[in-house]
């Protein structure tokens, strides 16, 4: 049986559409509310989502709406809007318009559920969480961002396509930020309980780890138009389960630090745990000089973005 919460999906595009699927079918939330600028998309998407219930067994109902009165008393709010990447272009090239819009969609969360989790899943990822903690006013630890999740799942299939084994025998987890800064985590993965590094040489290594760097322009290659959403959809409901049922699992999220990993006052890809109110935790494995360096190398490109952006944008 659903829980009594109320959660909002902003963007009724793939992304906005496949994750408020996703939340219903996992009956976390009572009522998940889809919004969306273009008027009769979420209405009719809900719809269809809802005529499945009977068939997939879940209780949760889902609402499609253009008005933000809607979503009010929301206790998760996962932000999709924006423009998708087209081939040719990279997540960064999408700033300056996305953060226009997600400013704006911020304001409007932040007022209608002022108590609400907000989970940043528009690119350029790590700086459109940074521009949504600025415009909501939230404390820290009720903003943050989806990559790693998805980042990791790229990985972990991408070794287990290579090793042909099952995905769920694979553990793999990316830190930093989502993009060329990715930092993958060799000593930490694993495959069947076995090492990575003791299955493939370090050359295979790095091609498993430049095309997870590049998984969404490899996506967005084959489509021509638009860019992921099964594998986003998926990583962002999972989130969102983990906030809502105070699981406090372990997940990489791109999370504001506090010193942690010696870094601190920057939003950055990290191992944090979930749990009701957002960020519970952040989790400090241990890195090598190596690991640690490339960290911080993307800590600083990403507040060398957020620089760039204002709260009026």
């Amino acid at each position: 049986m659903a829980e009594d919460h109320k959660v909002t999906v902003v963007g009724a595009g793939n992304v906005g559409s496949n994750t408020a699927r996703r939340i219903a079918e996992k009956d976390s939330a009572s009522e998940v509310v889809m919004i969306d600028i273009v008027e009769g998309l979420p209405q009719g998407l809900a719809l269809d989502i809802n005529q499945s219930a009977p068939v997939e067994g879940f209780r949760s109902h889902v609402t499609g709406t253009n008005d933000y009165a809607d979503t009010a008393g929301s206790a998760v709010a996962v932000v999709t809007a924006g423009l998708p990447r087209k081939p040719g272009m990279s997540r960064m090239d999408l700033l300056e318009k996305n953060a226009g819009i997600v400013g704006g969609v911020v304001r409007q969360l932040a007022e209608h559920s002022p108590d609400a989790v907000i989970i940043v899943v528009s690119n350029p990822l790590d700086e459109m969480t940074y521009l949504a903690s600025t415009v909501s006013g939230f404390p820290k630890e009720r903003v943050f961002g989806m990559a790693g999740v998805l980042d990791s799942a790229r990985l972990r299939y991408f070794i287990s396509e290579r090793l042909s084994v099952a995905p769920v025998e694979v553990e793999a987890m990316t830190l930093g930020s989502h993009g060329d800064q990715m930092v993958p985590l060799p000593r930490h993965a694993t495959v069947q309980g076995k090492p990575l590094a003791e299955l493939v040489d370090d050359s295979a290594l790095e091609e498993l780890f430049q095309r997870t760097r590049d998984g969404g322009a490899e996506i967005v290659g084959y489509l021509k138009k638009g860019s992921a959403y099964y594998a986003p959809s998926s990583s962002a409901a999972a989130m969102v389960v983990s906030v809502l049922e105070d699981r406090n699992d372990v997940v990489p999220t791109c999370a504001w630090t506090s010193g942690q990993y010696g870094i601190s006052d920057v939003y950055l890809g990290v191992p944090a745990r979930l749990g009701a109110g957002g960020v519970t935790e952040i989790v400090e494995l241990e890195l090598n000089e190596d690991e640690r360096k490339q960290l911080e190398s993307a800590a600083e490109a990403i507040r060398a973005k957020c620089q760039e952006l204002s709260p009026s944008s």
